[in-house]
């Protein structure tokens, strides 16, 4: 019955995800589709790669027929960041999780369903992080193949203005934590505003700067603002 629940509010918390999944997918289809991917192959690379940045680059590796040694070292910088993530959640896993289900998470580590994970209070819940995984990546697969088939057709203005949704479900994430906590709220302007400035006054990659910015801003908050244990029993 707990495993259920849990299933529930994730599945519940995974419905703007996975609806922002589904826009921006379509997106990433239509990159796929200039590379000459079909929609079922398209359908197959996003059901098993869940990386936006990593499959953008390898569809467009591909497009451009590198060799397979540089579109590796493209997808592995692409996706570096969630080595990062993966660090942090393995923290908030209970000691006796087991290594399946640690795999399973490591597998869907995305951006959103980090977030997602690591907001909760106490240890993570795996089954709470599988009933999101279970409505947004068939979306983020449907999406890619949807792109394919009728990239050309919708109106690209169309296509952006569904991918608001992801937005929205990030605002949902990091508001209520600012509110309760003037720490988390300075690093969430900080992020903000640099991240803002590497793009625009940069060279870096997004996947870069997003881990320049977890590894500085994360070591000068440990840093200036240590925090006690806490006891998750």
């Amino acid at each position: 019955m707990k495993h259920r629940d849990s299933l529930k509010r994730g599945f519940h918390d995974g419905i703007a995800i996975g609806l922002g999944y589904f826009a921006v997918a379509f997106s990433l289809g239509i990159v796929a589709g200039k590379a000459g991917l079909t929609a079922f192959q398209g359908f197959l690379t996003s059901l098993l790669v869940n990386a936006s940045a990593g499959e953008n680059a390898g569809f467009k590796a591909i497009e451009e027929s590198v060799p397979y040694l540089q579109m590796i070292l493209i997808t592995l910088v692409s996706n570096a960041r969630y080595i990062l993530m993966s660090t942090a959640l393995s923290q908030k896993l209970h000691p006796n999780t087991s290594i399946l289900h640690r795999l399973l998470l490591g597998f869907y580590m995305t951006d959103e369903f980090f977030a997602l994970a690591v907001s909760k209070e106490g240890y993570a819940d795996p089954w709470y992080s599988y009933g999101a995984i279970l409505f947004a990546s068939p979306l983020w697969a449907l999406g890619t193949a949807f792109g394919i088939l009728f990239g050309n057709i919708m109106p690209a203005r169309i296509v952006s203005a569904l991918s608001v949704a992801l937005y929205g479900m990030f605002l949902a994430i990091i508001i209520p934590p600012a509110r309760k906590n003037r720490i988390i709220a300075l690093l969430i302007i900080l992020s903000f505003l640099s991240s803002y400035l590497l793009s625009r006054f940069s060279s870096f990659s997004t996947s870069t700067i997003t881990i320049l910015l977890t590894i500085v801003l994360s070591a000068l908050a440990a840093f200036f603002f240590p925090q006690k244990g806490e006891d998750h029993d």
